[in-house]
């Protein structure tokens, strides 16, 4: 399909030229506005068995997601990947955190016996955030059920050291849900009697499940919220899985050791995390991985060409990570000369791995702006890994400090100089600007997406990927003037008037 007047198809563009293009080099054709905002649909397979309502994933740095960026990315939609720059065990313990904060049933409580104290309860609520704690016989799931304890029962007792068995909730005042029962029943029987916490028994009065009422507000606040099949938030985890280690064998054994606690603490997904990801190790990992967890999606990667794509398809990657060299916080390009423009990466991937493998791909890096996330989405990705864009808000690892009397939070490439340790870097640590809250961050920038998709005159982003492959969707490479044409330019600050 040549030139119509409107605009160029896709293959124009970027199957006969030599030269690399980045978004921001890109411009999308209007279509007709034929139905509203809230009609645009932004559904997407971020891997081959999991799809999102929100096409966003948290990068796995460890300034961007650790357990509350991956907490808020699910319930609003997204997915957070939790950074792998700590010990096994502090990786494990926020992926649990994730699978706690929201269930139907709570198969895994935090269960306490009649002889423990107020200050037990103190100790899980200062660590993990919990209040509510049914109490059995033997302090462990399966114990017959003797009571529950809340904080309405513990928040005014001066004695720290009371047992429990004083002050728990008993007998005809305990409210019990019976197995067999289903979520929908029990959540009922949650409104219907106001209780908090409703544990579930069998005929013999074993504990066998909990619900909590928190659960059914974060239901109704949260209606596009990411969850796995036991409606528990879904995450997931990067595995460190690079070449940076000399040791190859033994880089394998840890990235094998790490995704299987991770696999066991719930995890949904993993991420192999590399910049260069066709390697021979990410290959054994892969495989190893889809034969020994064939119902856990692998996100594979970073990949930037077809080459590098079929390599890790091959070997049974559920979705691309697309990205060399477009991120804010790397200057891998200026060190080994690797990479390539993003949008080109994005279309050719994407197109190859959709057409022969029906595989989806993240774009990972070069997202500054919704317009970004627009013309990835239009370009193939189904999704986009965001950094940069949710560095420095409250969910975001670290604490805020002062610099040049600005709040700031720090962010940095995981192969700068302060993670890798090592003589060569890759990226670089800086500071970014207190951005508040992803509660009213992400519900902006998808806002800017869905209007977006408006003016294309297309409701879904399969659709888009529909137009693109069909050339109906066209678009125009601009100058460099058209690029500042494009933005705020040309403008004198001047004073606010006075009231």
């Amino acid at each position: 399909m040549g030139y119509t007047g409107d605009g160029y198809p896709a293959t124009a563009i970027f199957e006969q030229v030599s030269s690399g293009y980045t978004y921001d080099d890109i411009l999308m054709m209007p279509g007709m506005v034929a139905f509203g905002v809230d009609d645009v649909d932004l559904s997407s397979r971020v891997s081959k068995h999991h799809i999102l309502r929100t096409p966003l994933v948290s990068s796995p740095m460890d300034t961007v997601t650790g357990a509350d960026m991956a907490i808020a990315m699910a319930l609003h939609g997204g997915l957070g990947l939790l950074h792998c720059n700590n010990e096994i065990e502090e990786q494990v313990a926020m992926v649990s955190r994730v699978k706690r904060f929201e269930n139907g049933f709570i198969m895994d409580p935090y269960v306490l016996g009649p002889g423990h104290k107020i200050s037990d309860c103190d100790q899980i609520r200062e660590e993990f955030g919990y209040s509510s704690f049914p109490i059995t016989e033997n302090g462990r799931m399966g114990g017959k059920l003797l009571g529950i304890v809340t904080s309405r029962d513990t928040d005014f007792v001066k004695d720290r050291n009371t047992r429990l068995s004083e002050i728990m909730t008993q007998g005809s005042d305990l409210v019990v849900g019976y197995e067999p029962c289903t979520l929908q029943q029990a959540n009922q029987k949650l409104q219907d009697t106001k209780v908090g916490k409703l544990p579930v028994v069998n005929q013999d009065f074993d504990l066998v499940a909990m619900l909590s009422r928190n659960d059914l507000k974060k239901n109704r606040d949260y209606p596009n919220a990411s969850k796995d099949p036991n409606k528990q938030l879904l995450t997931g985890a990067a595995v460190k899985c690079d070449n940076s280690d000399s040791n190859l064998t033994g880089a394998e054994e840890a990235a094998l050791t790490r995704a299987k606690s991770l696999v066991d603490a719930g995890a949904d997904l993993i991420c192999l995390d590399s910049f260069q990801g066709d390697s021979l190790l990410q290959e054994k990992v892969l495989k190893e991985l889809k034969q020994a967890f064939p119902n856990v999606d692998v996100i594979a990667g970073n990949v930037v060409t077809c080459r590098q794509a079929k390599a890790l398809l091959d070997a049974g990657a559920d979705s691309l990570r697309v990205g060399m060299s477009a991120g804010s916080i790397g200057h891998r390009v200026d060190v080994s000369a690797m990479g390539r423009a993003q949008a080109t990466a994005v279309y050719k991937v994407a197109k190859y791995a959709k057409q022969r493998y029906d595989v989806p791909v993240i774009a990972d890096g070069g997202i500054k702006f919704s317009g970004h996330i627009v013309k990835a989405l239009t370009l193939g990705a189904s999704a986009c890994m965001v950094g940069s864009l949710i560095a420095g808000t409250e969910e975001a690892p670290g604490e805020y400090f002062y610099q040049d009397g600005v709040r700031v939070k720090a962010y940095r490439g995981m192969a700068s100089k302060a993670v890798l340790q090592k003589e060569v870097s890759f990226g670089v640590s800086a500071a970014v600007v207190d951005r508040g809250s992803i509660g009213g961050l992400l519900p902006y920038n998808l806002m800017g997406v869905k209007h977006g998709f408006q003016d294309l005159g297309i409701k879904t982003i399969s659709g888009i990927h529909t137009a693109l492959y069909d050339g109906s969707l066209t678009m125009e490479v601009r100058s460099g003037s058209a690029i500042k044409e494009g933005n705020v330019h040309d403008l004198k600050r001047i004073a606010a008037p006075p009231r």
